[in-house]
């Protein structure tokens, strides 16, 4: 049941609170899980896959879309300490949850706001973006979150999403190549891919992080 409500914005599941622990990119963090949020046992396998896989530069600004308790912004923010971390989510009690973890690991650069989807961020844009889809809430809201992704990506910037290879991870990357213009398999595993989108950087941009947003991609 829990996992059935883990995308809506109070969800029904109530319990379970717990913290757990897990060691990615060579960092140990503790994370506290409860009722109501995905995956609330361990950090699950596409998550893991997803994580190993994303390319986080040290000033990178990176947007944990749909962050749950918050394990992707996490280890994000410990990859970029000079970057600037945004989580979303619109569960409540995830979002809750995600500052909560922010402050057991001591991050700084990193907060976690509630909204749906992209609602949260307004114009901002960011150089990664990474997203494990809330499958069970539809293809349509899956393919909404691709396409408003395109709109908030910085130049040179890199849109990642991991999906169940049986729960439609190729029509996903599809998706994503039809909203980007391109996209590429970053990993796979455990029955998961990972697929990779970018937007190019022009010849002449030169990144300046206090300069006015971009135009947004054509659909």
């Amino acid at each position: 049941m829990a996992d059935q409500h883990y995308f809506t914005p109070q969800p029904k599941a109530t319990g379970g609170r717990r913290v757990i622990a897990a060691t990615l990119r060579g960092h140990r963090f503790r994370l506290v899980t409860e009722g109501g949020v995905f995956s609330r046992g361990r950090v699950d396998t596409g998550t893991r896959l997803l994580i190993a896989a994303m390319q986080v530069a040290p000033t990178d600004s990176f947007l944990d879309l749909g962050c749950g308790y918050g394990v992707v912004g996490v280890v994000a923010a410990q990859l970029a300490p000079q970057g600037r971390i945004v989580l979303v989510d619109v569960n409540e009690r995830a979002v809750a949850l995600a500052r909560e973890n922010l402050a057991l690991n001591a991050i700084q650069n990193a907060e976690a706001r509630h909204g749906d989807g992209f609602a949260a961020v307004g114009e901002e844009y960011f150089d990664v973006i990474a997203l494990n889809p809330p499958i069970r809430a539809g293809l349509a809201v899956v393919h909404r979150l691709i396409l408003e992704a395109a709109h908030h990506l910085a130049p040179g910037g890199r849109f990642y999403l991991v999906a169940r290879t049986r729960q439609g991870a190729v029509r996903l990357a599809a998706k994503m190549g039809e909203a980007f213009g391109n996209v590429e398999e970053a990993a796979k595993g455990g029955g998961y891919r990972v697929f990779v989108s970018r937007r190019p950087s022009p010849p002449s941009h030169r990144k300046d992080r206090h300069a006015r947003p971009i135009p947004a991609v054509p659909p």
